[in-house]
């Protein structure tokens, strides 16, 4: 090890059963990007420098190439977004028929806004300030 840490979280992966429901969901009402998709495997999104990657656990938890990996019950993922800008996401989630689960705001500063994707999965977006992230 050159004795460093990890720089960032590279991808972070949601398991749901219903892809193409999935696929709809995180590019119309989360605007993000298509990568790539394997039907019946997965669906991939680039975020930012990030990538989300949205798995289908029953074909993930079959051994491969990849060793097998998958989860149960709903997950979380925190999306990184200005905080100028939550007011508007809470509108758009609101137009797009996304009901918003709770709106916080934190003891230490910053706010947060949860809600659900189609599979259940807890989704946050959130200012990386809420960490005492730049």
């Amino acid at each position: 090890m050159s004795g460093t840490s990890p720089a960032a979280v590279l991808e972070t992966a949601l398991y749901v059963h219903d892809l193409q429901e999935a696929e709809a969901f995180y590019t119309t009402v989360l605007g993000l990007e298509l990568d790539s998709k394997v039907e019946g495997r997965h669906v991939f999104f680039r975020c930012g420098s990030g990538m989300l990657l949205v798995f289908d656990p029953r074909a993930t938890s079959q051994p491969g190439p990849v060793p097998a990996h998958g989860a149960t019950g709903p997950g979380h993922v925190a999306f990184s977004v200005p905080e100028a800008e939550l007011d508007g996401w809470a509108d758009h989630l609101r137009r797009s028929d996304v009901e918003i689960e709770a709106d916080i705001a934190w003891p230490g500063g910053g706010r947060s806004i949860y809600f659900r994707d189609p599979e259940g999965n807890s989704l946050e977006l959130a200012p990386p300030g809420i960490w005492g992230l730049t």
